[in-house]
């Protein structure tokens, strides 16, 4: 005769697998005895003038404020427009001949500005006075049509 194919420990694996499944099924059967009506309007909630979340509705008789839209500022203030086409002049703080870029120091405000080699209309070193104009680059202003000054 064939010795049977369940074990003591597949036997008893089982009948924890059915144990578990009957818990599960009472609890599930439990919170729908214990659970609310779970209409709409016991889960709805609402947000207050004061942006708080709250279980009453607003108010309808109450008068709502009027706010004018164009008031709204997003995102960033507004800054002046920098007028680039002006010559400024300044001093050659760092340039790397090599890399073929640097940076100039304007005189007065002490801004320093990204300058490339397709820039330049001079050969340039560091400590160089310079005339140059500004454009708007991916980073940042960069200094363009740079001279050296004699």
């Amino acid at each position: 005769m064939g010795r049977s194919q369940e074990t003591f420990s597949k036997k008893e694996n089982e009948k924890k697998r059915l144990k578990k499944r009957q818990e599960k099924q009472q609890k599930k059967e439990e919170r729908k005895e214990n659970s609310s009506d779970g209409s709409l309007e016991n889960m709805m909630a609402y947000v207050d003038e004061y942006g708080n979340i709250t279980d009453t509705p607003p108010d309808p008789t109450r008068k709502k404020k009027e706010i004018d839209a164009s008031s709204i500022e997003i995102g960033i203030s507004k800054q002046e427009e920098e007028d680039l086409t002006v010559e400024k002049k300044g001093k050659v703080d760092f340039f790397n001949d090599g890399k073929g870029f640097g940076f100039i120091k304007e005189n007065g405000t002490q801004e320093k500005y990204f300058v490339h080699v397709n820039g330049l209309v001079d050969e340039i070193r560091e400590g160089d006075s310079v005339t140059f104009e500004l454009e708007k680059g991916m980073k940042g202003l960069n200094a363009i049509k740079v001279k050296r000054v004699k």
